[in-house]
């Protein structure tokens, strides 16, 4: 498959990256800064590009089988709202360019519950962008998939368990592999359109 990678150059992104060429796919990352992607491959195209400018988008992700997309802030304690603004200008691009499936990252903080809550009460401004980001996903049309991991970390393992519309039990955290694996296996698989699915390790 063809696929188009938002936020390749995150911890995230750039597992998305490596697993799916090592899969076989034909990846394209859309970066604002492609000098900061030192992987080469025959199969892997980086282009430079602004997230939240639709009609650049548009003109990247011709000929894409699927969009995934992994952004998140940097600071997550500052107001921003990058993520509703890039959801905005992706849906707009991939439905003007005929691109249909949509797996992006978001939080399982959103999902209800005491530590959850917290969560969402200590890192609100990034909650409440994610939260809009997702509502226009949501509303889109397309074939999407929300993915809701708890605490990520670097470790080294790719299983994961997930429920669509509910945090796995017990699930505290998660590798960012293991979300690279779960996002690639939506797409793949063809599974989980238009749901909010919890994962965990």
């Amino acid at each position: 498959m063809n696929l188009f990678v938002i936020g390749a150059t995150g911890r995230t992104g750039r597992e998305i990256v490596q697993q799916a060429l090592v899969r076989g796919h034909h990846v394209t990352a859309f970066v604002r800064s492609p000098e900061s992607i030192a992987l080469r491959h025959e199969r892997l195209t980086v282009l430079r590009g602004n997230a939240m400018d639709e009609n650049e988008l548009l003109r990247a992700m011709q000929n894409h089988d699927a969009v995934v997309s992994t952004l998140g802030p940097r600071k997550v304690f500052k107001p921003s709202s990058m993520l509703h603004d890039s959801a905005v200008a992706t849906t707009r691009a991939m439905n003007r360019s005929g691109v249909k499936r949509l797996v992006v990252l978001s939080a399982a903080a959103h999902f209800p519950g005491i530590p959850n809550r917290i969560a969402s009460f200590i890192m609100r401004s990034h909650m409440h962008d994610s939260l809009a980001m997702e509502a226009i996903v949501q509303s889109s049309g397309l074939d999407w998939t929300i993915a809701r991991p708890p605490r990520l970390t670097e470790e080294d393992y790719t299983t994961y368990r997930s429920r669509e519309n509910a945090a796995p039990k017990m699930g505290f955290s998660m590798s960012r592999k293991a979300v690279a694996a779960f996002m690639l296996d939506a797409i793949e698989q063809k599974k989980h359109f238009r749901q909010i699915v919890g994962i965990a390790k």
